[in-house]
């Protein structure tokens, strides 16, 4: 995972912080740590449900996502999958079209 390091700033409801605040107090941590763990767990969990890999797949074949945002959701693996049942479905497309 690379070490560089990008700033965000968002906004976010009390009642979360307050709770993200006490638990990094629990765990001798802070805030960021807290919500960083958060998100890379979120993240893996997300990408690994079928139903959100369809989404992804689906949106890279539409064009609303590039090769490399499907790359960096799913891995180089996937994402070289993906591009080649893309193509495949383009070709089959274009066979199509051209018989009738």
């Amino acid at each position: 995972m690379s070490s560089e390091k990008k700033r965000v700033q968002f906004r976010a409801p009390n009642r979360l912080i307050d709770r993200t605040d006490a638990l990094a107090d629990v765990l001798g941590e802070n805030r960021t740590d807290i919500l960083v763990t958060a998100l890379r767990e979120y993240l893996q969990e997300a990408t690994h449900d079928d139903t959100l890999v369809q989404e992804i797949a689906a949106a890279y074949y539409d064009d609303e996502i590039t090769s490399k945002q499907v790359q960096t959701l799913l891995g180089a693996a996937e994402a070289a999958n993906l591009r080649v049942l893309k193509q495949q479905l383009d070709d089959d497309f274009i066979d199509e079209v051209a018989e009738t």
